[in-house]
Formats: structure tokens, C-alpha cells, sequence
């Protein structure tokens, strides 16, 4: 399946397409002196940020799955590649989402043939790019239910945006695609009396839950209940798409395309257009924000090992509130704060 995901993302040479039609007069800007493979470094936040700040930092990236309505993390080893980009360049932009991750307490492939699963491109047509996927792998927009929502999807806004589709795992370890559209139905009413359909483990016979609501597409997940916020279900990422417009990324150095696309591939933003009062690599491309750091910064880091390092089967307010006492541990408590 993954060699068919690449297929359409790279149909009639987009992938390629930056190099080919940038040529050495607008992509070569990008191997400059200027745009050189800088050394790994990381943007220390100078003063000790509050709770608020940390809290409000919090709240903005966290995006709760449509399913489970929590925070989505690889529970997998990430497998990146990156396409569009000279060799050279693909291979650093790579290399640090894996960097990026291990730092983090993410899961890596190590495996040098490993099937991608975050599939980075960089493309002058975005939104060609983006059309072949929503006809031929509307999967990999991400959750939709029908044929409307797939559409808004599938539209480009901006010059770095990602999608990303998710799965639902429950304490069995069963694992489902979050798929809204359940093949080609919905969900359905069955007036069958459950007493006629006989009696059940799960309260479920047939698909008839108990009471006569039939439904077709639900899935069945084994949680442990709402004891202190865990209930053993977990949201995770199961392929996410990064697309790219070079054209429009020519004032940046590579390095910091590369913590700004690293981010996005190991967590999914609320909002890519708000701006964080902590310093945040996530700022870059937002409009107005005071603060653009031009690497990955003490503060990012921190919400990342916030998030893989919160206990399986958390609920979001239990993973919210896990992630910010992390944060403060590494940002203030551990500073002498």
C-alpha cells in the first residue's frame, strides 16, 4: 500500500516538479551560502515562561482527534522521506525529523527500507498535488464524511500545510483507521429488539447494539472505564502528508524548514496561524507573531516530550494537564524556577 501512497503523491512528476521547473535560477537560492546545512542547535527561551503562557502553548497545539478526541502521537516508528528537494537537501530535511523525534521520545524505524509513513514534498503545484490524492487516496486527507468535507480538505492554504489521518487503539491493542466515511454508508437505525437477537459479552449482537441502534460502521472498543482519566484508548497518527511550495519558502534556510516541518510531523497543530507568547519554531509562517525563532526551540521540545511521555490511554484533559506540568518541570522548575 505505501508503494501505491507514494505513487499518487509523486503522479506526473510533482514531487520532482520544484527541481525540474525552479531550475538553478530560483531553487539553487536554497543550496547557497546562505541556506548551508547549519549544525543542530536548538533556541533556548531566555526567560522562565509562566504557567499561563505554557497553558495558552498547550491549548493552541492541542488538536483532538475526531474519534477518541484526544492528541494523536506516533505509536509506531516514524519512516520519513522527503521528495521534491536536490538530494542533498531531502536527505537533511529526513534526518532531522528523525533527530527531532528520538529527542523527543518518539518512535523511530530504524530500518534504512522501512515503508513511509510521513511523506514530505516539496512541489510547485500544491494544489495539483493535493487533487490527485483527494481523487485517487482520500484517506490520507484525514477524517471526513463525505464527498463535501473531502473537497475542503483537500484545499491548500498554506505555503507549508500538512494532513493528517489517524487510528484509534484500545487496550486489547486493536487497532482501526479513523475513516468517517466507513466505505460507501453510514450510520443506521434497526428497529430489531436486541432480546430477539440473542444476548452478547459486549451488550452488541450482530451489530444491533442492546435497545435496537444498529450501527454498521461503528467500531467496538474495549476501554476501563473514567477513573482518573485514563480509560486505556489512544488516538495515534497513521500516515501524515506534508506538502510544501518552495516558491514561497526562498527567505529561509533549510535548517529552519527543517525543525518547522519536523514539528508538524510529530504532533498536529490546532491552528497553524496562531502565534505562541513561548517561542515556537511554529511561528515561522504565521502572520504577525513577534517572536520567530529560526530554530527548534527549549519550549518546543519540551511539549514534544510532554506529549510522548504522557501515560497510555490519557484523556485529553488528563494529557493537557500532563503535558503542562512536564513543560513546567523543563522549563522553570528544573531552570531553579
Amino acid at each position: 500500500m505505501r508503494q501505491i501512497i507514494l505513487a499518487l503523491l509523486t503522479g506526473v512528476g510533482l514531487a520532482a516538479s520544484a527541481s525540474i521547473a525552479m531550475g538553478q535560477s530560483s531553487l539553487s537560492r536554497l543550496a547557497a551560502p546562505a541556506f548551508a546545512l547549519p549544525p543542530e542547535s536548538v533556541t533556548v527561551t531566555a526567560t522562565r515562561p509562566s504557567a499561563e503562557t505554557i497553558e495558552s502553548y498547550v491549548d493552541t497545539r492541542a488538536q483532538p482527534t475526531y474519534v477518541l478526541g484526544r492528541m494523536a502521537r506516533w505509536t509506531k516508528g516514524v519512516c520519513p522521506v522527503t521528495m521534491g528537494l536536490s538530494d542533498k537537501y531531502a536527505k537533511y530535511i529526513t534526518q532531522r525529523i528523525k533527530e527531532v523525534a528520538a529527542a523527543v521520545g518518539a518512535p523511530v524505524n530504524a530500518d534504512p527500507g522501512c515503508r513511509p509513513n510521513i511523506e514530505v514534498m516539496f512541489t510547485l503545484n500544491p494544489h495539483v498535488l493535493m487533487d490527485n490524492v483527494r481523487k485517487n487516496q482520500p484517506l490520507l486527507l484525514g477524517y471526513h464524511h463525505n464527498e463535501r468535507e473531502a473537497d475542503e480538505l483537500a484545499k491548500v492554504t498554506h505555503s507549508i500545510q500538512a494532513w493528517y489521518s489517524t487510528i484509534s487503539q484500545d487496550r486489547t491493542g486493536s487497532t482501526y483507521i479513523d475513516d468517517g466515511t466507513c466505505g460507501a454508508g453510514g450510520t443506521s437505525l434497526n428497529t430489531t429488539p436486541s432480546s430477539a437477537l440473542g444476548p452478547s459479552a459486549d451488550g452488541m449482537s450482530n451489530g444491533v447494539v442492546a435497545g435496537g441502534l444498529s450501527l454498521p460502521c461503528a467500531i467496538l472498543m474495549h476501554g476501563t472505564g473514567y477513573r482518573t482519566g485514563q480509560d486505556g484508548l489512544n488516538s495515534g497518527f497513521f500516515n501524515i502528508v506534508i506538502v510544501a511550495d518552495p516558491s514561497k519558502l526562498l527567505d529561509y534556510e533549510i535548517g529552519t524548514l527543517g525543525d518547522y516541518v519536523a514539528m508538524m510531523a510529530l504532533s498536529q497543530p490546532a491552528s497553524l496561524d496562531r502565534c505562541q507568547d513561548l517561542p515556537s519554531i511554529s511561528n515561522l509562517l504565521a502572520k504577525g507573531c513577534t517572536s520567530i525563532p529560526s530554530w527548534i526551540t527549549d519550549g518546543d521540545l519540551a511539549f514534544l516530550k510532554g506529549l510522548y511521555r504522557t501515560p497510555s490511554g490519557f484523556s485529553m484533559t488528563a494529557q493537557r494537564n500532563e503535558m503542562q506540568y512536564q513543560m513546567k518541570k523543563t522549563l522553570v522548575t528544573d531552570k531553579g524556577g
